[in-house]
């Protein structure tokens, strides 16, 4: 069946999946066991999306969209991933930045259209919630902070941002594709449709991404950052 977003379904979907969130986040800080098991769980819901996405879509029609890995969620997918086996700082901050400003955006105005049972709707709530999961548990549970001065890493990512939509959009010129939403907004309803018309809404899409990315990072202005 189709998928619409805001609807019944899709509200159902986001509560299961913030409470599974929640469950994991809270049980992961009961016990050093719970921590080492949960992050083990995420990362490879997040190392595994890729290949599941193959799996998914093999029995629906597909595009160059559907196959390669380059939106920026599959991108945040495999960062999440390795940054929660290698705690690498970099890792862990583009997780943290890319969760919450843009996988978080597109839980809430998914870019399917289908619905469930099938795989591909399975598979892209479970990729989403498992990168904003990561998202979550790096500051709550492993005690990632961005490094001093607090405005550091949010302007580090958006630089790397910025690069990414720019290379998006020369794979779109060259493949015919849609990664980043660069070419065009999404066929579903989203923030794009209120950001202007092609190019327009590319530069308020990176000022709204500045925008949250600062915002993210003001709760660690007075914390101790990571060494």
């Amino acid at each position: 069946m189709p998928f619409r977003p805001f609807t019944s379904v899709h509200y159902i979907t986001l509560a299961v999946g913030f409470a599974i969130t929640a469950l994991v986040i809270l049980c992961a800080k009961r016990s050093e066991k719970n921590e080492r098991f949960a992050t083990a769980i995420l990362a490879f819901l997040n190392l595994s999306a890729y290949p599941f996405a193959l799996f998914a879509w093999h029995n629906h029609p597909r595009a160059l969209d559907n196959v390669l890995p380059l939106h920026l969620c599959d991108l945040a997918a495999i960062v999440a991933g390795f940054a929660l086996f290698t705690r690498k700082p970099f890792l862990l901050t583009l997780t943290y930045f890319w969760g919450l400003a843009a996988t978080l955006q597109a839980l809430l105005t998914p870019a399917i259209t289908i619905g469930p049972p099938s795989l591909p709707f399975i598979h892209f709530f479970v990729q989403h919630f498992a990168i904003v999961a990561a998202a979550l548990y790096i500051p709550l549970v492993l005690k990632w902070r961005p490094e001093a001065p607090w405005w550091k890493s949010p302007l580090k990512v958006f630089g790397i941002s910025v690069a990414y939509q720019g290379v998006a959009l020369l794979v779109n010129m060259a493949l015919k594709t849609n990664f980043a939403f660069a070419s065009r907004p999404p066929d579903n309803p989203s923030l794009i449709d209120h950001l202007g018309p092609w190019p327009v809404y590319l530069f308020a899409m990176q000022g709204l991404a500045f925008v949250l990315f600062i915002l993210l990072a003001l709760p660690f202005k007075t914390g101790r950052p990571e060494p």
